[in-house]
Protein backbone atom coordinates (compact mmCIF):
# COMPACT_ATOMS: atom_id res chain seq x y z
CA UNK A 1 0.00 0.00 0.00
CA UNK A 2 1.35 3.38 -0.94
CA UNK A 3 0.72 6.46 1.17
CA UNK A 4 0.77 8.98 -1.68
CA UNK A 5 -2.44 10.65 -0.50
CA UNK A 6 -1.82 10.32 3.23
CA UNK A 7 -3.94 12.76 5.22
CA UNK A 8 -5.72 14.18 2.16
CA UNK A 9 -9.51 14.61 2.33
CA UNK A 10 -11.31 14.20 -0.98
CA UNK A 11 -14.97 15.08 -1.51
CA UNK A 12 -16.64 12.69 -3.94
CA UNK A 13 -19.69 14.59 -5.19
CA UNK A 14 -22.43 12.26 -6.46
CA UNK A 15 -26.19 11.72 -6.54
CA UNK A 16 -28.47 8.83 -7.46
CA UNK A 17 -27.53 7.43 -10.85
CA UNK A 18 -23.74 7.76 -10.61
CA UNK A 19 -21.79 5.21 -12.65
CA UNK A 20 -20.84 2.47 -10.18
CA UNK A 21 -17.23 1.82 -11.22
CA UNK A 22 -16.53 5.55 -11.55
CA UNK A 23 -17.23 6.10 -7.85
CA UNK A 24 -16.02 2.90 -6.20
CA UNK A 25 -12.69 2.39 -8.01
CA UNK A 26 -11.40 5.97 -7.44
CA UNK A 27 -12.68 5.86 -3.83
CA UNK A 28 -10.71 2.67 -3.26
CA UNK A 29 -7.62 4.16 -4.94
CA UNK A 30 -7.78 7.25 -2.69
CA UNK A 31 -8.19 5.15 0.44
CA UNK A 32 -5.47 2.67 -0.55
CA UNK A 33 -3.13 5.63 -0.99
CA UNK A 34 -3.88 6.80 2.56
CA UNK A 35 -6.47 9.46 1.76
CA UNK A 36 -9.98 9.88 3.06
CA UNK A 37 -12.83 9.75 0.53
CA UNK A 38 -15.98 11.50 1.76
CA UNK A 39 -19.22 10.97 -0.16
CA UNK A 40 -21.07 14.28 -0.53
CA UNK A 41 -24.56 14.39 -2.02
CA UNK A 42 -27.83 16.28 -2.21
CA UNK A 43 -29.51 14.17 0.48
CA UNK A 44 -28.51 12.04 3.44
CA UNK A 45 -28.88 8.26 3.55
CA UNK A 46 -27.81 6.17 0.59
CA UNK A 47 -27.46 6.96 -3.09
CA UNK A 48 -27.75 4.30 -5.74
CA UNK A 49 -25.41 3.58 -8.61
CA UNK A 50 -26.13 2.55 -12.14
CA UNK A 51 -24.09 0.04 -14.11
CA UNK A 52 -24.68 1.74 -17.43
CA UNK A 53 -28.50 1.64 -17.41
CA UNK A 54 -28.96 -1.17 -14.86
CA UNK A 55 -29.27 -0.59 -11.11
CA UNK A 56 -26.01 -0.90 -9.21
CA UNK A 57 -25.01 -1.00 -5.59
CA UNK A 58 -25.58 1.83 -3.13
CA UNK A 59 -23.19 3.89 -1.08
CA UNK A 60 -23.80 5.71 2.19
CA UNK A 61 -23.63 9.50 2.00
CA UNK A 62 -21.21 10.97 4.54
CA UNK A 63 -22.26 14.62 4.23
CA UNK A 64 -24.81 16.68 2.34
CA UNK A 65 -23.58 19.43 0.05
CA UNK A 66 -25.39 22.09 2.09
CA UNK A 67 -23.36 21.10 5.19
CA UNK A 68 -19.85 21.31 3.70
CA UNK A 69 -17.46 23.88 2.26
CA UNK A 70 -14.55 23.51 -0.13
CA UNK A 71 -12.30 24.56 2.78
CA UNK A 72 -13.15 21.22 4.44
CA UNK A 73 -11.34 19.25 1.71
CA UNK A 74 -8.06 18.99 -0.17
CA UNK A 75 -9.63 17.95 -3.49
CA UNK A 76 -12.90 17.25 -5.29
CA UNK A 77 -13.95 14.39 -7.56
CA UNK A 78 -17.17 14.26 -9.64
CA UNK A 79 -17.88 10.80 -11.07
CA UNK A 80 -20.06 10.41 -14.12
CA UNK A 81 -23.16 8.45 -14.95
CA UNK A 82 -26.20 9.50 -16.90
CA UNK A 83 -28.24 10.85 -14.00
CA UNK A 84 -25.99 12.02 -11.15
CA UNK A 85 -24.28 14.94 -12.94
CA UNK A 86 -27.60 16.11 -14.35
CA UNK A 87 -29.17 16.22 -10.86
CA UNK A 88 -26.13 17.92 -9.32
CA UNK A 89 -25.67 20.62 -11.96
CA UNK A 90 -29.12 22.09 -11.33
CA UNK A 91 -28.39 22.95 -7.69
CA UNK A 92 -26.92 26.34 -6.79
CA UNK A 93 -25.27 24.91 -3.64
CA UNK A 94 -23.43 22.40 -5.83
CA UNK A 95 -22.33 25.03 -8.34
CA UNK A 96 -20.96 27.25 -5.54
CA UNK A 97 -19.24 24.29 -3.86
CA UNK A 98 -17.50 23.27 -7.11
CA UNK A 99 -16.59 26.85 -8.02
CA UNK A 100 -14.95 27.34 -4.62
CA UNK A 101 -12.46 24.52 -5.27
CA UNK A 102 -11.26 26.39 -8.34
CA UNK A 103 -11.14 29.70 -6.48
CA UNK A 104 -9.04 28.01 -3.78
CA UNK A 105 -6.83 26.37 -6.43
CA UNK A 106 -7.43 22.83 -5.19
CA UNK A 107 -7.29 19.72 -7.41
CA UNK A 108 -10.61 18.86 -9.09
CA UNK A 109 -11.32 15.69 -11.05
CA UNK A 110 -14.26 14.65 -13.21
CA UNK A 111 -14.97 11.65 -15.38
CA UNK A 112 -17.37 10.74 -18.18
CA UNK A 113 -20.48 12.96 -17.73
CA UNK A 114 -19.03 14.54 -14.54
CA UNK A 115 -17.71 17.59 -16.41
CA UNK A 116 -21.33 18.67 -16.95
CA UNK A 117 -21.27 19.84 -13.33
CA UNK A 118 -18.13 21.88 -14.05
CA UNK A 119 -19.80 23.48 -17.07
CA UNK A 120 -22.66 24.77 -14.92
CA UNK A 121 -20.20 25.92 -12.24
CA UNK A 122 -18.63 28.08 -14.99
CA UNK A 123 -15.07 26.77 -14.55
CA UNK A 124 -14.17 25.09 -17.87
CA UNK A 125 -13.46 28.03 -20.17
CA UNK A 126 -9.87 27.97 -21.40
CA UNK A 127 -9.17 24.50 -19.95
CA UNK A 128 -7.95 21.45 -21.85
CA UNK A 129 -10.21 18.56 -20.95
CA UNK A 130 -11.56 15.19 -22.02
CA UNK A 131 -14.87 13.45 -21.38
CA UNK A 132 -17.24 10.89 -22.77
CA UNK A 133 -17.88 11.77 -26.42
CA UNK A 134 -21.55 12.63 -25.79
CA UNK A 135 -20.74 15.85 -23.90
CA UNK A 136 -17.65 17.06 -25.76
CA UNK A 137 -19.71 19.55 -27.76
CA UNK A 138 -21.11 20.95 -24.48
CA UNK A 139 -17.57 21.41 -23.16
CA UNK A 140 -16.46 23.14 -26.36
CA UNK A 141 -19.50 25.42 -26.25
CA UNK A 142 -18.52 26.33 -22.67
CA UNK A 143 -15.04 27.33 -23.85
CA UNK A 144 -12.97 24.22 -23.10
CA UNK A 145 -10.43 22.75 -25.50
CA UNK A 146 -11.48 19.10 -25.78
CA UNK A 147 -9.11 16.25 -26.60
CA UNK A 148 -9.69 12.51 -26.91
CA UNK A 149 -7.22 11.03 -24.39
CA UNK A 150 -7.66 8.59 -21.50
CA UNK A 151 -6.72 11.17 -18.88
CA UNK A 152 -5.91 14.88 -19.15
CA UNK A 153 -4.43 17.14 -16.48
CA UNK A 154 -4.69 20.91 -16.91
CA UNK A 155 -3.26 22.81 -13.97
CA UNK A 156 -4.86 20.69 -11.26
CA UNK A 157 -7.98 19.74 -13.25
CA UNK A 158 -8.03 15.99 -13.99
CA UNK A 159 -10.53 14.65 -16.52
CA UNK A 160 -11.11 11.26 -18.08
CA UNK A 161 -13.48 9.63 -20.56
CA UNK A 162 -15.07 6.33 -19.49
CA UNK A 163 -14.69 3.36 -17.11
CA UNK A 164 -12.21 1.82 -19.57
CA UNK A 165 -9.80 4.61 -18.55
CA UNK A 166 -10.19 4.12 -14.78
CA UNK A 167 -6.74 2.64 -14.10
CA UNK A 168 -4.90 5.56 -15.71
CA UNK A 169 -7.37 8.04 -14.17
CA UNK A 170 -6.97 6.66 -10.64
CA UNK A 171 -3.18 6.76 -10.88
CA UNK A 172 -3.24 10.40 -12.01
CA UNK A 173 -5.93 11.34 -9.45
CA UNK A 174 -3.89 9.95 -6.55
CA UNK A 175 -0.73 11.59 -7.90
CA UNK A 176 -2.37 15.01 -8.13
CA UNK A 177 -4.01 14.73 -4.72
CA UNK A 178 -0.86 13.38 -3.11
CA UNK A 179 1.39 16.05 -4.48
CA UNK A 180 -1.10 18.66 -3.37
CA UNK A 181 -0.94 20.39 -6.70
CA UNK A 182 -3.08 23.45 -6.83
CA UNK A 183 -4.60 24.82 -9.98
CA UNK A 184 -2.80 28.09 -10.66
CA UNK A 185 -5.37 29.60 -12.93
CA UNK A 186 -4.24 32.08 -15.53
CA UNK A 187 -7.64 33.69 -15.58
CA UNK A 188 -10.01 34.52 -12.78
CA UNK A 189 -12.89 32.16 -12.36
Amino acid sequence: MTERAQGRRVAILAADGFEEAELFQPKEAIETAGGEAIIVSLKSGEIEANRHRDKGRSVLVDRTVDSVKAEDFDALYVPGGLFSPDALRREETVRRFVHDFFTQKKPVAAMCHGPQVLIDADVVSGRTMTSVDKIRCDLENAGAKVVDEEVVVDDGLITSRTPEDLNAFCDKLVEEIGEGRHAAQAQSV
